[in-house]
């Protein structure tokens, strides 16, 4: 509690005059800070009263140090007031040296200034006048490089265009010898493509020609092999007939085969039953025991 006092004490306004009020130690850091609404007012600090501490040191043993904090009221120390001088009344002349002094010295505050003015006038004109040459030089040189640019420009000009007329003169002669090589060759082109389509035409008749008569020779084999083939077929066809003829007779003879067999096995299962039955009637009846 006391270090927290004496700490306050410490950390207040050391004036004692404008009497703000210190937030406590434990609350300082934590205190939150509000934004003002609206308008800030200005408002009198209220009169705090204030806890001055007395620290006393003294060195009880050897070594050792004994403190002594002692509370006490805060005693105001009135602010020293200053004397009053006596108040002296100026003469006429006091006042007329004084006015005479005060237009002397805005006389020549007023010839400073246009001194000044007149000084920085003429450094402007100056500047001026040696802005207006360097302008005047820098147009005229750049007027002789622009002179000299278009000199050379036309120069070059020509000789592109000299150039290009001798560029498009040889390209020219090329294109007329190409032109004539091409209408040669073309000439040449078409004459041995008519060579070409007549001996196609020669080569065509030959051709049809010989697929006609082919085409006979092979009708006449067709005819040829078409009546071979209708004197096999009738060949085949009557030797069909007779197998057939035959497989009817040969089926014939297996079903009256068959039906003998199954007779004869009819026959000879009536005579197992008979046998059976005579047998079981001769037997006599078995007794029971």
């Amino acid at each position: 509690m006391l270090i927290g006092l004496v700490r306050d004490s410490v950390m207040q306004c050391f004036c004692h005059s404008c009497r703000a009020p210190v937030l406590p130690a434990a609350h300082r850091r934590s205190a939150p800070v509000k934004k003002p609404v609206g308008k800030p007012r200005t408002k009198q600090p209220k009169k705090v009263k204030f806890i001055t501490t007395e620290i006393r040191c003294q060195e009880m043993s050897k070594g050792g140090l004994a403190y002594e904090v002692i509370l006490a009221e805060p005693v105001g120390v009135p602010a020293p007031r200053r004397a009053d001088s006596p108040e002296k009344t100026p003469s006429v002349e006091e006042i007329q040296e004084k006015l005479k002094a005060a237009e002397e010295r805005r006389r020549s505050l007023e010839a400073s200034k246009m001194a000044a003015i007149a000084q920085k006038m003429q450094k402007i004109e100056e500047a001026s006048r040696i802005r207006s040459e360097q302008t005047n030089n820098f147009i005229c040189s750049t007027k002789e490089a622009l002179d000299a640019k278009m000199d050379s420009h036309e120069e070059k000009r020509e000789a592109y265009i000299n150039e290009l007329r001798a560029r498009l003169k040889d390209h020219l002669e090329g294109v007329e010898k190409t032109r004539l090589s091409l209408e040669q060759q073309t000439a040449e082109v078409y004459k041995a493509i008519e060579e070409k389509m007549n001996t196609a035409a020669d080569k065509r008749d030959e051709n049809i020609k010989k697929m006609l008569e082919r085409l006979r020779e092979h009708e006449e084999q067709v005819r040829k092999v078409r009546a071979g083939n209708q004197e096999r077929f009738q060949q085949l066809e009557s030797a069909i007939q007779e197998k057939l003829q035959q497989a009817a007779e040969r089926r014939l003879i297996l079903e009256a085969e068959q039906k003998e067999k199954l007779r004869n096995h009819e026959r000879r299962a009536e005579l197992v039953r008979q046998n059976k039955c005579a047998r079981a009637e001769s037997d006599p009846a078995p007794t029971s025991g």
